[in-house]
Parts: C-alpha cells; structure tokens; sequence
C-alpha cells in the first residue's frame, strides 16, 4: 500500500507538470487499486484538453456483410459462406439505409464488417459510393485497417491506393477497429491470422499521411494483461507522435458470448473504469477518449466521463458486432437521453460531426461549424 502511494504521488507530480508518463508509470498504475486517485488523475487531463464539454454525435452504423475469411476468437459476429446467418448487403438495402439515416439527422455512416470470401474491392468501395450519392452531406467512416490490409492483399496494389480510390468514392475517414491487441503473445493466440500490427499502424500511418483522420482501439479484459495493455498504447502515442493524425481513442471491453472465448467472463466496472483512466493518461498527444456505450452501459459510460472520457459516442442504430456478442444496451438512444446522461455528469453536451465541428441545427437541417480545438495537446506534450 505504502509503495502505490509512493509511486502514484510521483505519477501525480508528472502529471500535473505535463510531462509524459513512462511505460514504468503505465504499469504502475495498472498495478494500483486507488480507482479514485487514477480517476482524478485522468479527469485532471480530460478537463485540461476539453473542459467541461461532454462530446455526442447522431450517427448510424452499417455492416454490409458477416461473412468473413477470418476466425477471430473473440468475434461472434462472422459467419461462414452458406451459414444460415450469412447476408450480403445489396445496393438498395445501402441505399435504404443511407435514406433512414439521412432523414435522421445523421451526420454519420460508420461502416465495418466481414471480409468476404467472393466480393471483390469494387463493393466495398460502392458501398461508400451509393452512400454519398443518396445522402452526401453525410460524413462516411469507413472500414478498419484490417479490412484496407485485406483489400490491399486481394487486388494486390497498395494501401496508399485502396485508400485513394475509397477517397475518390467519398470516404471520410477511418474508424480504429482491428487494433485488438498489438502485443504478439495476444495477438497471435486471438486473431493471428489477420494483420500484423506493424500493418494496422502501417494503414493508419498511410491514412494519416493522405489527409485522412482516424481513430484507435484496444480489446481489452480477455487474455490480455497489463504490460500488453501498456504496450499498445505506448505504440499508439508513438505513431501519434509522428503522424498526429488520430483523433479519438475507444477502449473496447471484451463481451464473451457466443464467441470461442466465452469461457472468460466480461471486464469488470473496476477494470472498465480504470482503463479508461490508464488510456487518458497515457495517451497525452489523443484530443479524445471515448466512452463508448453501447459496450461499457450506459451507466458506466456516464460514469466513465469522470474518468478521462470526454466523448459518449452516439445515437448508434443498427449496430450487429456487439449486440451479437452480448451486449445488452439498446440499439438506439436518442439525443435527448445522450443529453440528459452528459448533464447528469456535470457535462456541457455538445454535438459534434465526425471530424470534432460543433453540429448546428435548426429548421430540420444541420451545418457543422468550426473545428473544436484542444490547445492544451501543444503544452501536455511539445514537440
């Protein structure tokens, strides 16, 4: 007990001077059972990056297939080819689900999904290009650095070039899903088979360099532990350092069912909350730290904005990957709830578009405004 204090009064000291935490400092605090201490820690940087305000944005997720070449462990979403689950989105479901999200309000289509056996890039890419054609206003995230690495595998070009003809389709930016875990002792016992975490950051780093912002994940609470935690987010900040290019950070709890690991049960609210903490302080260059409901609960989530969070995610509609997994939160929340849970935290709830722009609406129609800036990355790490 002495030496937690000991080590977390240091901790305390750095960061309150905005110096960088060492990988001893990440480990130490994963060591630590002063949820509280950590909490105040994080939220001491959370308030200094964006202050009161509690980030939301109105979005909707589309996953155009299950099937996938790849056997994740944790994954209970896939299915095989000729699986009575199995489906393949055509243009006009695409095009149906575009128009629900347009009428919405939605400033989002998030997209993720199986890499099919038989599609070839061309659908991927049309599943963008059918989106801006019906709803162009709306802002489209699209496909993990695993799915870009799989595409790149399969057309035999480039990263650089599946990425410029999803730009050229109208994609807007990458979400950070596939990161799982970078440590090898992990990654290659959970999904092995799939990119290699120098080509995940490789991806990003590509992205990063054509203009495009993306955001970074961890799978944490299943065969992980600490040093591996620590590690992936020390080479997160890493290509931060040389890119700048992420924008948000989502700690992803593991959800065991209907997965090959459902032995393991879920993380805890103790280990939900402290990573969160951990992953804020850690990652002193990320603007945002995402709490992300629809896996931590609403309750946690909430709580999770005292944490280091500063962003609850969204409206989410049709989100499959986690719900399949067993997530029990809703598909759905609609805006006056997300508002009413980031008031109840002592929050300012602002919405915001994909790119962090304050969302104005009014007469049934939205405009995003300025870029919402967080100067204080230029004091917490200087360059």
């Amino acid at each position: 007990m002495a030496d937690d204090v000991a080590r977390l009064k240091v901790i305390r000291e750095k960061v309150e001077a905005g110096q960088r935490l060492s990988f001893e400092d990440g480990l130490a605090m994963e060591e630590s059972h002063d949820l509280f201490e950590l909490g105040s820690l994080a939220n001491l940087v959370r308030e200094r990056l964006n202050g009161d305000l509690g980030f939301y944005n109105v979005n909707t997720h589309i996953n155009p297939t299950n099937v996938c070449v790849y056997t994740c462990d944790f994954c209970a979403f896939r299915a095989d080819l000729g699986e009575a689950k199995a489906y393949v989105m055509d243009r006009d479901q695409v095009i149906e689900r575009a128009r629900q999200a347009a009428s919405r309000g939605a400033t989002e289509m998030h997209i993720v999904g199986g890499l099919h056996h038989k599609l070839k890039l061309d659908y991927y890419i049309d599943v963008v290009r059918w989106i801006k054609e019906t709803a162009p206003e709306i802002h489209v995230k699209a496909y993990t650095a695993v799915e870009i690495e799989y595409f790149s595998k399969i057309t035999r070009v480039s990263t650089e070039e599946v990425l410029k003809r999803l730009i050229d389709a109208g994609l807007g930016s990458l979400p950070g899903g596939g990161a799982e875990i970078f440590h090898p002792e992990v990654r290659e016992k959970v999904c092995g088979a799939k990119a290699s975490t120098e080509q995940w950051l490789d991806v990003h780093r590509t992205a990063h360099r054509l203009g495009l912002h993306s955001n970074a994940t961890m799978l944490y609470g299943h065969i992980d532990r600490p040093l591996h935690r620590i590690d992936h987010l020390v080479r997160l900040r890493e290509l931060q350092d040389e890119t700048g290019g992420f924008q948000t950070f989502i700690p992803l709890a593991f959800h065991p069912d209907n997965s090959e690991m459902s032995e393991i049960p879920k993380p805890s609210g103790m280990m939900d909350l402290k990573t969160m903490a951990i992953s804020r302080l850690m990652l002193d260059n990320f603007p945002h730290i995402k709490a992300y409901w629809v896996m931590l609960g609403l309750k946690t989530a909430q709580i999770a904005l005292s944490f280091g969070a500063d962003d609850i995610d969204g409206t989410v509609v049709h989100e499959k990957i986690y719900h399949e997994a067993g997530a029990e939160t809703p598909q759905e929340v609609v805006v006056d709830e997300i508002r009413r849970l980031i008031t109840e935290a002592g929050r300012v709830p602002v919405e915001r578009d994909t790119l962090y722009r304050q969302v104005n609406r009014g007469d049934g129609r939205w405009t995003s405004g300025e870029r919402i800036a967080t100067p204080a990355l230029a004091v917490l790490n200087p360059r």
